[in-house]
């Protein structure tokens, strides 16, 4: 049975929980590196800590994508149910990730609210697939991309806006600053917000046979089906994979590296070593009093300390802006694929290479970028961002089976996580090594990465999937 074609409000409202998911996603990667350095982690250290994102989207994005395939409920719906866990579960997490006292903690909370955050994500792919027709389906995922695009330039810029609000960006070494605190907890309520209108907007469509569907979900089991879906993996899956693979390791490290690197290199602005003006224990760690305060050598280390410290964070402030920048131009991007795509289909191929491609330069800008050039590398970084979170997927949605589509986004989701385990468990560190020992080269891998992602299209050759 043909899907009814739906006007651009209910595909609006369809897509809207993406809003709250991109604000969970774009705090956690503009501003962990950040907590993780507060905390007292090294720089080089850092993907490590990351690890926790890549991991969590391994192992629950397949199941998730596997239960709401066999979910059926005419109160609930099918997507929906998992949606509202994951968004309980992050914005809890949300609001107490700035609030973490050690390294550990801050690296645990994160692997709670990536799992979260897969939990309401992978089943919105889906539910587009669900809902449109064929013909709508590159529209579907671009104003998906279009709202993605909002949250992340909103997201980014919170800390900067609340502390021009007046709320501080300094803090006592090893305490995360307050603006990152009231940012955090903003987004814990606009992710919650966001996903209850989708909810409360969205009708699902039931199985178009309710007792062949029931039957079929009292057969099924997750580990046969992994393995028959890993067996019907279609090839331009496999192609799209290869794609996917060096565009999230780019990705990945500059989520990672992008706030130590651009504070240091653009900015000129790295965080201080609390080490090197604090009074220190026989292991090398620093003293603290009964309240858990550092003990500094003396006044003039300890104002020398708040002052490097304030400009680091004026510095990671101004990163997180120009971070969001990509967000915006990928806005601006998805809202003009939207109104093309309203009555025209497009080469996904050809889009998506151009704009990878695009991005990877401007990776490889960051190089040269002083203060008020930097954001146009994060302009043409933008162009890349809101291709790849709707061109794969359109492409994607075209070639597999639709009973299935929550099982294969999952699926799908290993060559997102995958080049992000190996760029954590030391990928990052030892490739930009060969580049130069300065953090910075860890863009300019993050470009060249980007640049053969986009040259990977060529080998994209079904013609249903380029054309839509």
């Amino acid at each position: 049975m043909e899907k009814r074609t739906l006007g651009f409000w209910e595909i609006w409202n369809m897509s809207f929980g993406f809003l709250g998911i991109q604000f969970g996603f774009a705090l956690q990667g503009g501003f962990m590196s950040r907590i993780f350095q507060t905390l007292g982690a090294e720089v080089d250290d850092i993907p490590g800590l990351w690890i926790a994102a890549p991991l969590t989207g391994l192992l629950v994005q397949p199941i998730i994508g596997y239960l709401s395939d066999n979910t059926w409920s005419p109160k609930f719906g099918r997507r929906k149910p998992f949606f509202l866990i994951g968004a309980i579960l992050a914005s809890i997490t949300l609001f107490f990730m700035p609030h973490s006292p050690v390294l550990w903690i801050a690296a645990g909370l994160l692997w709670v609210l990536d799992s979260s955050i897969n939990i309401s994500m992978e089943p919105f792919r889906a539910l587009v697939a669900d809902k449109l027709p064929e013909s709508q389906r590159s529209n579907g995922f671009v104003i998906q991309t279009l709202i993605i695009g909002i949250g992340t330039w909103i997201a980014s810029n919170l800390p900067w806006l609340v502390n021009k609000l007046g709320v501080t960006n300094e803090a006592d070494a090893g305490v995360i600053p307050q603006s990152v605190v009231v940012a955090f907890s903003i987004g814990a309520f606009v992710f919650f917000a966001s996903i209850l209108i989708t909810i409360f907007t969205t009708k699902e469509d039931p199985p178009l046979d309710v007792e062949k569907f029931k039957a079929e979900k009292k057969e099924s089991r997750f580990i046969p089906d992994l393995f028959q879906s890993l067996k019907e993996m279609p090839s331009t899956m496999k192609k799209l994979g290869l794609i996917q693979f060096f565009s999230w390791f780019a990705f990945f490290t500059m989520w990672s590296l992008s706030t130590p690197a651009l504070t240091e290199h653009v900015f000129n602005s790295p965080k201080p070593d609390v080490k090197e003006y604090a009074k220190l224990d026989n292991a090398g760690k620093e003293l603290k009093d009964a309240n858990k305060k550092v003990l500094f050598l003396d006044e003039v280390k300890e104002q020398e300390y708040k002052e490097k410290d304030k400009v680091y964070n004026n510095a990671a402030d101004l990163v997180g802006s120009a971070t969001g920048i990509y967000g915006l131009s990928s806005m601006a991007f998805a809202l003009l694929l939207t109104f093309y795509t309203m009555k025209n289909k497009i080469n996904r191929k050809y889009i998506h290479m151009a704009s990878l491609i695009l991005g990877g330069l401007g990776f490889m800008f960051m190089f040269y970028a002083t203060p008020s050039t930097l954001m146009y590398s994060f302009i043409l970084i933008g162009l890349s961002w809101g291709s790849i979170l709707s061109m794969p997927y359109a492409m994607l949605s075209s070639s597999v089976n639709p009973n299935k589509m929550g099982m294969m986004m999952g699926l799908f989701n290993m060559f997102i996580v995958i080049p992000q385990i190996i760029a954590a468990l030391g990928g990052i560190n030892y490739l930009y090594k060969l580049i130069g020992e300065a953090h910075i080269n860890a863009m300019i891998l993050a470009g060249l990465s980007l640049i053969i992602a986009g040259l990977c299209n060529f080998f994209i050759t079904d013609k249903n999937a380029i054309s839509g």
